[in-house]
């Protein structure tokens, strides 16, 4: 890659919010004034959420008043593509049960849906989004709907989100517990589906996007089921320890620590038979075992490590974590 920065090989940047704009209400140090330089740039920006909770209206209000860059059809949900889904296999007029926000609620409502809140209600089907608010009766009442025949759909699986005061439980922790009373599986909307992808690249004209998250299993994962590139950033769910043992489907193109990362040059990963370096860093693997020159705190580090290790484990399909062994110094 040449010495651009790594944002001006791509027209515009598809970005997760909780983990890498927010974390709750506060925005992440930096990362506001990180979305604002893409318009020196010329790449378009679109946000791209799982958390079916609020309306994009409301998600681009919040976004402005921590000064970041968004207007309403910039912020593409996983309540919108529930709903999408929705509009494809069922006929106007619909009940469906919301087991959710009432921004969920008014994304079924707008595709001609007719929401209940009640399995006696007559529902045809079931949509589950996220909702901090969420009872433990309106779980029931999915619960019954979909144990008396109803179909079911989930914007979303995402087990944890980050908050300020840590990583607490997410949408498909709340799923799971229907899984559990019904012996159902449903049938999942959001990321990490491409579909999400697909249409914030066209909502703003983009073909040749990166995708930007904190999350392995929902960003990465959606983005290259997606066909787009994808770089996690180090502000919320994964670390450098589970990129490193990521299954191969998760695996990113690009490892940032921060969104400001997306403006400088990304460095070359240099291959010398089984080492791999990366500005100071080098790392090998073999044996189940990766052995890194450099300082761990480095994000140079983690990268060779991962392109060792990850040329070791080429085909891995399930997660896998070696063994670590550092020194300190640099190669050369």
């Amino acid at each position: 890659m040449t010495e651009q920065a790594l944002v001006a090989h791509f027209d515009a940047v598809l970005a997760d919010l909780d983990g890498v704009v927010y974390l709750g209400p506060h925005a992440i140090p930096g990362a506001t004034d990180s979305l604002k330089r893409l318009a020196d740039f010329g790449v378009g920006l679109a946000y791209v959420t799982n958390n079916a909770s609020r309306t994009p209206a409301a998600v681009a209000s919040h976004l402005r008043d921590l000064g970041a860059p968004a207007e309403d059809h910039q912020v593409v949900s996983s309540a919108q593509a529930g709903a999408a889904l929705l509009a494809e296999k069922y006929p106007p007029g619909t009940k469906v049960l919301v087991t959710g926000s009432k921004a969920l609620a008014r994304e079924v409502e707008l595709v001609g849906m007719v929401p209940v809140r009640s399995a006696q209600e007559g529902a045809v089907v079931v949509i589950q989004g996220f909702e901090p608010a969420l009872s433990w009766k309106e779980l029931a009442e999915a619960s019954y709907a979909i144990a008396d025949g109803a179909a079911w759909v989930a914007t979303n699986t995402d087990m944890t989100i980050p908050q300020p005061g840590g990583i607490a439980p997410g949408n498909g922790t709340l799923v799971a517990a229907v899984q559990t009373a019904t012996g159902k599986e449903p049938l999942v909307a959001g990321k990490p589906e491409a579909l999400l992808f697909h249409t914030a690249a066209d909502r703003i004209g983009s073909t040749h996007p990166l995708v930007v998250g904190d999350r392995l299993d929902t960003d990465i994962l959606g983005g290259n089921n997606a066909g787009m590139a994808t770089a996690v950033v180090l502000t919320g769910v994964d670390t450098f320890m589970t990129i490193l043992a990521a299954r191969t489907a998760e695996r990113p193109r690009f490892l940032l620590a921060t969104l400001a990362e997306l403006f400088e040059s990304y460095p070359e990963i240099l291959r010398e038979g089984t080492v791999f370096s990366c500005g100071k860093a080098s790392a090998s693997a073999a044996d189940g075992t990766v052995t890194i020159t450099g300082a761990q705190e480095d994000t140079d580090s983690w990268r060779c490590a991962c392109a060792a290790w990850w040329n070791a484990q080429p085909h891995a399909t399930v997660a896998k974590a070696p063994e670590l062994r550092w020194h300190s110094g640099s190669k050369g």
